[in-house]
Order: structure tokens, then C-alpha cells, then sequence
């Protein structure tokens, strides 16, 4: 390989990819292969940029597993030769896809940056322009010929994330995602300053390993005040679903109703795995702070700490998909994989 730096650019859809057709007025996706045409400025770096786009495009509320491993399998096809990756996502599911490329990449040792926009990127005030070229130069950044962000990432509006640390907070500020319980990777001013101690460096250099297995068979039981005991019982009970998100109030707790705790003891005995998560927006389970969230506990409830949802429920899909012991699981799920837990 050439000394110039490789730079993927893998556009599954999204509003970034969008023009508007200036006879009809309406948006429609632009060829990639004509990004330098849309994006000029991108000859300043001098990279080799090269694009891959999905065919069909989706937009990303259709997003599925199968959509994952396809995307997991273009990056590993293509590892050899360039020295980053940029996804080019819609913004709805962006944090699910993101934690979820997290655990079906192993071993990952160059950047993966997801971004997207707010605006099409052919509009005046778009936000597309700027997201594309920070992190298409996140990307390419490297330090004694080593990347600088080698692992999973996303990158909007002026900040940088661990991508499945992430979540979407916004539907209509340019600012659209946040990292509540880690810190930022990277914040992009003047310069961009990165926070190296955050990021995880590999200490050894292995082949990457991609897994092809995804088991979805995930519900999520989001606690509120009325909660109806049929449709608990009903899902804790249903021989279909394999494992359990539980979003809980505060540290983890639940209301100390005997049937929840009955059916929630019965889904573990019949080795349903059941991962408590809080519903805030920052901080972690503590099943032994209360004595509501002790019950939990003692009913064999997993601690998912401060897991967002869409690290937990992609975590546990994954998890599923590769073990079939119980007892393995639920070790996997209570512990750091991908950085996607602080105990």
C-alpha cells in the first residue's frame, strides 16, 4: 500500500446524502462517488477518499441486525486497505447501529467514525458539510504512524463519542447526541483537542474478528406507575423472547409488587436473562442502595451499571448470538467488553 492515507467512506443513507433536484424542489440521494463534486474542500487534505454506498439505501428507522453484520462484513472486507472508516448513518438509529458495530468488531485497531446531519448536505445552513469533513479527518489522524481514535466512534457537531456511549437527545438541534457517563473522545473547536485518555488503545496488535450472530429476541420493560401486570407476566413468561431489558427508576429500582418480583424470578429460573438499566438520563444501577432494588437483585435481576439502552439491548443480542450457557451470559453481561460499562 502507498504511503497516502486510505479513507472509506461507506454511505448507507440518511439525511446527509440528500440534494434537492433543482427542478422539482424535492431531495433525493446524490451519487458518493461524486462526494469531491458536493464536498471540494475535501482535496485540501489530500487523502485518498474512496466510497461505498448500500444498495438499497435505508433509512435508518428500518435498520435491522442483518443490517449490522452486512455493515461489520464491508468493513472487513475492506480493512486492509485503508487506514479509517466513515459511516455515513441517518441519525434515529445511529447509536444502536454504533454499539452495536462496537461488539461485532473485534480485535479493532483503525477508526470507525459514524456521522450524519441534522440537513441535507445540499442545503445552505447544512450541517453535513462540517460533519463530513471533521470526521473524515478524525479518521485519518494518526500519532508515530498509529491511528488516533481506533475504535468505534461518533462524531457530530463539534464533539466526538465512544459510539456506544451514545445516545440521540435531540431531533431538531444540530447538537442531536450526547454521552451522559463517559467523557468525550474529542472536542472540535479551532483545534481539535482529544482526550487520549479516554480513548481505548489497544495493547497488542491482533487480527480484527468480525461475528456474524445476532440473536434479537430482546424485549424492554420500561417501568412507569400503572404498569400492567398480563403484559409483564406475558412477556417475562413468552417462550420467544430470550432476555430482557428492564429500564428502572433512579439506582435501579422497582415497585416492591410481589408479582413483578414473581415474574421477574420466574423468567431467570426458566434462564431468561433480565438487565437492569435506569431509565435517567445519567448514572448507574446500584441494586444495593435500596431496599427495592435489593429484591431485584436477589431475584437474579443482571447490573447493566450505566449502559444506555442501545448498548444494552445490542449488548445482549450479541451476547445471545455467540454463547448458549446461562451462567457465561450473564458473566459477559456484567462486565466491560467494548468500554460500553464504567464499574
Amino acid at each position: 500500500m502507498s504511503k497516502e492515507t486510505n479513507i472509506l467512506i461507506i454511505y448507507t443513507g440518511g439525511t446527509i446524502g440528500m440534494v434537492k433536484n433543482p427542478a422539482t424542489g424535492s431531495l433525493s440521494p446524490f451519487d458518493f462517488s461524486h462526494i469531491i463534486d458536493q464536498v471540494p474542500e475535501l482535496k485540501s487534505f489530500g487523502y485518498n477518499i474512496e466510497t461505498i454506498t448500500f444498495s438499497p439505501l435505508i433509512d435508518s428507522s428500518d435498520v435491522t441486525p442483518d443490517f449490522w453484520i452486512k455493515l461489520a462484513n464491508t468493513i472487513k472486507e475492506n480493512y486492509s486497505n485503508y487506514e479509517g472508516f466513515l459511516v455515513l448513518h441517518g441519525t434515529d438509529t445511529m447509536a444502536y447501529t454504533a454499539s452495536a458495530l462496537s461488539f461485532l468488531l473485534e480485535n479493532l485497531q483503525k477508526p470507525v467514525i459514524f456521522t450524519g446531519s441534522q440537513l441535507p448536505i445540499g442545503t445552505l445552513r447544512t450541517d453535513g458539510k462540517e460533519n463530513l469533513i471533521t470526521a473524515i479527518e478524525i479518521a485519518a489522524t494518526k500519532k508515530e504512524e498509529q491511528p488516533l481514535v481506533p475504535e468505534v466512534a461518533i462524531y457530530f457537531e463539534n464533539k466526538l463519542y465512544r459510539g456506544n456511549r451514545t445516545t440521540k437527545v435531540s431531533s431538531e438541534h444540530f447538537n442531536a447526541f450526547a454521552s451522559p457517563n463517559y467523557p468525550d473522545l474529542a472536542e472540535i473547536g479551532i483545534n481539535i483537542k482529544y482526550n487520549n485518555s479516554a480513548i481505548y488503545y489497544p495493547t497488542k496488535k491482533e487480527a480484527l474478528k468480525i461475528y456474524d450472530k445476532i440473536d434479537s429476541r430482546i424485549g424492554i420493560i420500561r417501568l412507569f406507575p400503572g404498569l400492567d401486570r398480563d403484559i409483564v407476566e406475558y412477556m417475562t413468561s413468552s417462550k420467544k423472547i430470550k432476555g430482557l431489558i428492564l429500564e428502572t427508576y433512579g439506582a435501579g429500582n422497582a415497585p416492591a409488587k410481589e408479582w413483578l418480583i414473581r415474574a421477574l424470578e420466574s423468567a431467570v429460573k426458566h434462564n431468561k436473562i433480565v438487565l437492569n438499566i435506569t431509565q435517567c438520563m445519567a448514572g448507574q444501577v446500584d441494586m444495593s442502595k435500596y431496599d427495592n432494588g435489593k429484591r431485584l437483585l436477589n431475584a437474579g435481576v443482571i447490573n447493566g451499571y450505566d449502559m444506555t439502552t442501545e448498548a444494552a439491548l445490542t449488548k445482549s443480542m450479541f451476547v445471545l448470538g455467540q454463547f448458549s450457557d446461562y451462567e457465561e451470559i450473564k458473566e459477559k453481561l456484567n462486565k466491560p467488553m467494548r468500554g460500553e460499562i464504567t464499574i
